[in-house]
């Protein structure tokens, strides 16, 4: 399988979050995953501190795959990926 077609490592779409509250940045961000297609890409922009420490725990324990964090200049960028569907069929 070439690489390229599995997953792509630009985001599919982005969600600045700066200078917004917990939890509304967590419930922001699980609104707009649930809108996505299963396998696409959110990048996530973060403030540090409580968003940065709660949001992608939150997310993990909601069954998301927090594929990276990276620290940027003054807040966090996080990228999510939606789930891929699985199950019977």
């Amino acid at each position: 399988m070439n690489p390229a077609q599995s997953f792509s490592a630009t985001p599919d779409a982005q969600l600045d979050l700066r200078g917004i509250p917990c939890p509304i940045n967590f419930v922001r961000t699980k609104l707009k995953l649930d809108q996505m297609q299963p396998g696409t890409l959110l990048e996530v922009w973060l403030d540090p501190g409580e968003p940065i420490e709660q949001v992608p725990d939150s997310l993990t324990m909601e069954g998301y795959s927090i594929e990276q964090i990276e620290e940027r200049s003054g807040f966090f960028a996080i990228r999510i990926r939606q789930p891929v569907l699985g199950g019977e069929p």
